[in-house]
């Protein structure tokens, strides 16, 4: 028998192959995560100084003024976001599970026409829709017009997160409900959703993490205050709005505030998105 001739020399071509194939694609992963790297360096790098327990705990002072926090807006951001997500989530997840589980039939088609519509409006059309709806006719900024507002964008959000993570859960899994004889609700409500919960759960993040960002429908809705929070029918300062005051002022030590608040907004993010896998790990170890 005559020895296989080339064998050595092909190898060592797909070799080169495959690590010129991964070399490209930890490029490629370089080039997409080095932008994410340098704004978060250069917001820690911009917000760290000013970073302190005042920060959280004391109120604006005027501008020229030495000291001074973010209180009032970060107790007003956990109060929108809260708000929203209290009427976003379970609005949202109900209408992924119509979009998912019944997908016949023109109330989907028109369901789902309406969630594309809604992701796609730019944010600061949706304040103006909130200030016509709740402030216009209450005549007065509130922290339940900022919430409205939110929970009009929270909801296409999760609902389009939910109907894909539903998608991925395999059909089989709902006709063994099934011919156990079980509703179909109860099919959705014990076997799906238990199923994809980890995947909801960091779709409801995602959203989290988009509307605690928003500042154009606020500046519509619920304007801002250096007071703090004082009830769901009065103005109430936020983050990305004091932020954006802060930021567009002249005076110097406010504009430092807006970057150490800039740096507080994401930390909220990251963590609330940390503590959420957490949670989420030590359930799935659990079962």
């Amino acid at each position: 028998m005559k020895p296989i001739q080339g064998i050595g020399r092909g190898d060592r071509r797909r070799r080169l192959k495959n690590v010129l194939a991964l070399g490209s694609l930890h490029l490629i992963a370089l080039i997409a995560v080095a932008p994410l790297f340098f704004i978060f360096s250069y917001v820690i790098y911009r917000g760290v100084p000013n970073l302190n327990f005042d920060f959280f705990t004391q109120l604006p002072k005027p501008a020229g003024e030495v000291g001074g926090g973010m209180a009032n807006a970060i107790g007003g951001s956990l109060v929108l976001v809260g708000v929203a997500s209290l009427f976003g989530i379970p609005w949202g997840i109900a209408a992924g599970i119509y979009l998912s589980e019944y997908k016949l039939g023109f109330t989907t088609k028109a369901l789902r026409f309406v969630t594309d519509l809604l992701t796609s409006v730019p944010s600061i059309v949706i304040g103006i829709f909130a200030y016509a709806v709740v402030v216009a006719p209450l005549k007065a900024y509130s922290a339940l017009a900022g919430s409205f507002a939110l929970f009009i964008i929270m909801i296409p959000i999760v609902a389009r997160t939910t109907e894909e993570i539903l998608k991925l859960m395999p059909q089989h899994v709902r006709e063994a409900g099934l011919a156990l004889g079980l509703p179909r609700w109860k099919v959705i409500l014990r076997i799906v959703l238990p199923g994809c919960l980890s995947g909801l759960t960091t779709g409801v993040m995602l959203a989290i993490a988009r509307i605690s960002g928003e500042t154009a429908p606020l500046l519509f809705t619920a304007f801002s205050n250096d007071f703090g929070f004082r009830g769901l029918t009065q103005p109430v300062a936020s983050l990305p709005v004091q932020i954006y005051n802060y930021a567009s002022s002249n005076d110097e030590l406010w504009r430092a505030k807006a970057w150490t608040g800039a740096l507080v907004l994401v930390m909220i993010v990251f963590l609330v998105n940390l503590l959420t896998r957490i949670i989420m790990k030590s359930q799935s170890s659990r079962s």
